[in-house]
């Protein structure tokens, strides 16, 4: 699968409480997940790359994509398609140092200015993700940017196409779920990052599928 035809984003811890991790990256590929990122800040390094293994079969059976979030020695060990940092984390210049030319590599903003410097840097960066929308505890402390973020993205991403300019995939992160999903994509997004939406459902495959569904095809998009 390629990077701009992912539309559905799920990042995951280790799920040591339900211990099903297998059993949940393959539901959430069948209902139509596009990538699944683990992000585990509780992991050794041993630990995560036998759990990668795990995430990069399920992967590969369906088609799919997978990532890892910040650790580069982890990304390039595993092998993994892609990589994400934030902006705290391993600057691009020198993920790209470590992980060649390989990976997709994606960034979080939080901010219009984040937002431009990633459309600047589409020499390293492969993707963004904008947020996030809604305040989440699986970012304490983060504030939440809410829908004029998702706008400002929608428009300036447009601007870049219609200017032939180079632009980049673009993802919405945040408290998103079945509830406010229409919001998001009325605001411009046609991509999302979730986590709890998947990963509490105790059918994940179906929430999956549900999410899915309200994402409109690329294909309608204009960016």
């Amino acid at each position: 699968m390629l990077l701009t035809d992912a539309q559905l984003y799920v990042c995951t811890d280790a799920r040591r409480d339900r211990g099903d991790f297998a059993s949940f990256v393959d539901a959430a590929f069948t209902g139509g997940v596009d990538i699944i990122q683990l992000r585990d800040k509780h992991l050794e390094a041993a630990e995560e790359l036998e759990l990668l293994e795990v995430l990069k079969t399920a992967a590969e059976r369906h088609g799919k994509l997978w990532a890892v979030n910040d650790r580069a020695d982890i990304a390039l060990l595993s092998g993994a398609p892609v990589f994400h940092v934030g902006q705290r984390d391993l600057p691009l210049q020198a993920a790209r140092r470590v992980l060649g030319d390989a990976p997709a590599v994606g960034l979080s903003t939080h901010s219009a200015e984040q937002v431009e410097a990633a459309l600047a840097s589409s020499a390293t960066l492969d993707y963004f993700c904008t947020g996030p929308l809604w305040a989440t505890p699986t970012k304490p402390g983060r504030a939440a940017v809410g829908l004029g973020l998702v706008e400002y993205a929608a428009r300036r991403t447009r601007e870049a196409a219609a200017a032939n300019r180079t632009t980049l995939p673009w993802f919405a992160i945040g408290g998103i779920d079945h509830g406010n999903i229409a919001q998001v994509i009325e605001a411009g997004a046609s991509r999302v990052v979730v986590v709890r939406a998947v990963t509490d459902a105790d059918d994940p495959a179906d929430a999956a599928s549900r999410l899915r569904a309200e994402l409109p095809a690329l294909a309608s998009v204009r960016a």
